[in-house]
């Protein structure tokens, strides 16, 4: 052994002075070996500096990730973003552009796949980048909706798909349309959703429909940076929705041979009949709200719940009960589970004989399919069913169960099925939750294994009382804490709010959805073919009504914090943070902190711009000025679905200043009354235009409030001064070029400039651009800078913007004077 190895073999409590030391190898008397020596440890090998030391333990936790093969744990978080990245272009790259270069990446990626190079490592990314991509534009073209291109009322004839009843008694069906009549449409969606308001029977699901309908396209975000629901309703394939005028009525069933359907088709009739007739059971017998909620647990149909009960469930961090998501599947399969386990072992001889455990995760797995199936195929209980039938099969390989790596093959199925549900929260909440408390276990497994490597021999009791105790209540307030937190990102991001009592409505819930209101639930289901299933959803239903209550109770302590719209790298910065922190299991996981640090950096940075002073929605009947103290609206009743997301996403004031509205009767001059719009706006004689000319002029010498002359026009001035017209009636749309500064149409009108100048806003630019927000000046020109929510966007969800009817061609091109307004930034 030469001169430096012998010294390696020196550990040292300290360097340099007398220390106890043990010589590996080398024979000592006995008088030496208990005598302090003096001895001078070596200079560390090559005298490494820090950033040598950082680059040796970079390497070793970068060898220890790729020996755990860490690296699937971000295929579909590669996948997936490139799915969104594809979703998020105004214009995304060609179809002949996309598949070469796919074509040329994706096979060098597959042939490098066993090579640990930073050139392979750039190329499975970039391949998954392309994959992700590829699957997003399949989707787009698989979806092939036609949208509505502008609201129409007409007589529509079609074939009930789908049906559900709201808490005030109304059906809503979801109708594959076959023609419309006065007018008949030519560009006809396939399935359109619309409500019927009237308490009579409800038209089968199957059967013939018709009737008076009003259509109108799928709302678009209420404000740029919004939810596009046009998005989601183009890949559910709904092209419209309305309500009829008045009860429809039904057809004889318009399928001429049930030959012409599949066995498919038949077998989803006869699942959704089944899913309505268990939903229509648990009402009845259990009845109100609670009644509601526990069908909406079983099979997905929310609906009939009041809007105040889920307010409550919304504002208390309750809301996620309702869907049927990874909670409710895991708490079925996991009770079905364990007490088909506990039955066998009332069976001894049976239960060393035959392997119990994989009979009963293989029963469950057929109960969690079954679950799957009556409950109407929502997004969330797909997600849920793979998770757990992933956990369930992984039982019966002899695999752990519980892994980051069944939750990255579930994301991967769903990405691959339906790669447009990354982009909305149901899914990322869903998964961050998954992934925290999955990425959480595996640490404290980690963890425990090593604290009781410490005890060679049984560990005390004490420990062991302390352990037992720690599981139980410490698991529950740990589990709603992670699901908590792990989901406050894409809260504030799609919801602009977060819940701040959510950790304690959670821990009085939870204990009740899992010792009352699932084991009933799922002994109510097995007995519901037998009749005997009355009792146990009463029971179920006790254990709602109390989770409605602790929900109520949890909001009024007003557990609701508004956040605002967030900075556009937010949810990008702050969920590579997340993915890093929860996915690596080195060191290298801390990489993560500073990144979701940076995120919450972006917070008070989008809070401090400048806000908006002029709010328009795309339909232009909803206008609203902004200040600090208040918020003025031309809707005497602003709150609404509309308006509750721009309270939350700006954020507005509380304070809401209704318009002042004329009474018609007051006009001096019965023929000057204002009627109602109709589809042929009538021509205003002189006097009636100098009438509405004084009238809107005296209403100008309000600020911060709007005066209204029913279903005609609104007008009001700002603290800057500028004047706003907001019309309905075209006939006033000249007088109201002459006496304000901006004017907004809800109808067509057949010219797009005002002749005294003013920024004319009319229905066929909103149409184009969506919801505007728009920057006032206090001199000069009124509008300093605006934002559209749909400006040069031109995807297949929002192409019907830029159709016209009229010419039966498409013109997404907006007015020059409203392009230099929104070039401007604010």
């Amino acid at each position: 052994m030469n001169e430096y190895g012998e010294r390696q073999q020196f550990r040292l409590l300290k360097t340099g002075t007398p220390a106890r030391v043990e010589l590996d190898g080398i024979n000592l008397p006995a008088s030496l070996a208990s005598t302090d020596i003096v001895i001078f440890s070596p200079p560390h090998p090559a005298h490494q500096g820090v950033a040598q030391r950082l680059r040796s333990t970079l390497s070793r936790c970068i060898a220890e990730e790729l020996q755990y093969r860490q690296g699937f744990l971000f295929t579909p978080v590669l996948v997936g973003a490139g799915a969104a990245l594809w979703f998020s272009l105004s214009s995304p790259p060609s179809d002949v552009v996309l598949f070469v270069s796919s074509l040329c990446v994706i096979p060098i990626a597959i042939i490098m796949r066993h090579r640990q190079t930073v050139v392979s490592f750039m190329v499975a990314v970039l391949a998954l980048l392309l994959l992700g991509m590829l699957l997003a534009n399949w989707e787009t073209r698989r979806a092939g909706t036609t949208v509505l291109d502008s609201a129409v009322t007409t007589t529509i004839t079609g074939t009930v798909e789908r049906r559900e009843v709201d808490a005030k008694g109304y059906w809503r069906y979801t109708i594959a349309l076959t023609s419309t009549n006065g007018p008949s449409l030519a560009r006809l969606p396939n399935r359109i959703s619309v409500l019927a308001r009237s308490r009579e029977q409800p038209i089968a699901v199957g059967a013939g429909i018709t009737g008076k309908a009003r259509l109108s396209p799928p709302s678009g975000p209420a404000l740029p940076g919004l939810n596009d629901f046009a998005f989601y309703a183009y890949f559910d394939g709904i092209g419209a929705t309305g309500f009829f005028y008045s009860a429809p009525t039904a057809l004889p069933t318009q399928r001429e041979s049930e030959d012409k359907d599949s066995w498919l088709d038949a077998a989803d009739s006869w699942l959704y009949a089944l899913r309505s007739a268990i939903a229509e059971r648990i009402r009845s017998v259990i009845g109100g709200d609670a009644g509601a909620f526990a069908a909406s647990i079983i099979t997905d149909e929310r609906r009939a719940i009041s809007s105040e009960t889920m307010e409550a469930l919304r504002v208390s961090g309750l809301a996620h009960i309702v869907a049927i998501s990874g909670l409710n599947m895991a708490l079925a399969s996991g009770i079905f589970f364990v007490g088909m386990r506990m039955v066998f072992s009332l069976f001894p001889g049976f239960s060393q004989r035959y392997p119990v455990k994989k009979i009963s995760a293989f029963a469950a797995l057929l109960m969690t399919f079954a679950y799957y199936l009556i409950s109407g195929f929502a997004v969330s209980a797909e997600r849920a069913w793979l998770m757990m039938s992933i956990m369930l099969a992984a039982v019966l390989v002899n695999r752990p169960s519980i892994s980051l790596r069944n939750v990255a093959l579930a994301a991967i199925v769903i990405i691959a099925i339906s790669p447009h549900e990354i982009m909305g929260p149901s899914f990322q909440m869903s998964f961050a939750a998954t992934l925290a408390l999955v990425a959480a276990y595996s640490f404290w497994s980690r963890w425990r294994g090593n604290r009781e490597r410490l005890f060679v021999a049984r560990p005390p009791l004490w420990m062991v009382a302390f352990s037992k105790a720690g599981t139980i209540v410490g698991g529950v307030v740990i589990t709603s804490l992670i699901g908590g937190v792990s989901t406050a990102i894409y809260s504030i991001e799609h919801f602009y709010r977060i819940t701040t009592y959510g950790l304690a409505a959670n821990l009085a819930a939870m204990p009740v959805m899992s010792i009352i209101v699932m084991p009933s639930a799922l002994i109510a289901m097995l007995l519901m073919p037998f009749g005997l299933d009355a009792p146990f959803l009463k029971l179920m239903g006790y254990g709602m009504a109390m989770v409605i209550d602790i929900a109520k109770t949890v909001s009024s302590w007003g557990g609701d914090a508004t956040i605002g719209r967030q900075h556009p790298w937010f949810l990008i910065v702050s969920t590579v943070g997340f993915l890093l922190l929860t996915l690596l299991r080195t060191r290298l996981a801390l990489v993560g902190l500073p990144l979701l640090l940076a995120g919450l950096v972006l917070v008070p940075v989008e809070q401090n711009k400048p806000k908006p002073d002029l709010l328009i929605y795309e339909d232009g009947l909803l206008v609203a000025f902004r200040t600090d103290q208040a918020v003025a609206t031309t809707k005497r009743q602003a709150k609404g679905f509309v308006y509750d997301q721009w309270e939350r996403a700006v954020p507005l004031p509380d304070k809401h200043v209704a318009p002042v509205i004329f009474d018609d009767n007051a006009a001096s001059d019965e023929e000057t009354t204002v009627q109602a719009p109709t589809r042929r706006q009538p021509v205003l004689t002189d006097q009636q235009k100098q009438q509405a000319r004084e009238k809107m002029l005296l209403a100008l010498e309000r600020t911060n409030a709007f005066s209204c002359q029913r279903n005609a026009w609104c007008v009001g001035r700002h603290e800057t001064g500028v004047r706003v017209a907001a019309i309905s009636n075209t006939a006033f749309t000249g007088t109201a070029c002459d006496v304000a500064d901006i004017v907004v149409t809800s109808r067509f009108v057949p010219f797009t400039t005002c002749r005294s100048g003013a920024t004319l806003i009319s229905a066929t630019t909103l149409r184009k651009t969506g919801s505007l927000e728009l920057w006032l000046n206090e001199s000069g020109a009124p509008v300093a800078a605006a934002r559209a929510a749909m400006q040069g966007v031109a995807r297949p969800w929002s192409l019907h913007r830029a159709y016209d009817w009229r010419s039966k061609t498409f013109d997404g091109e907006v007015p020059p004077h409203i392009e230099a307004i929104l070039a401007a930034k604010p």
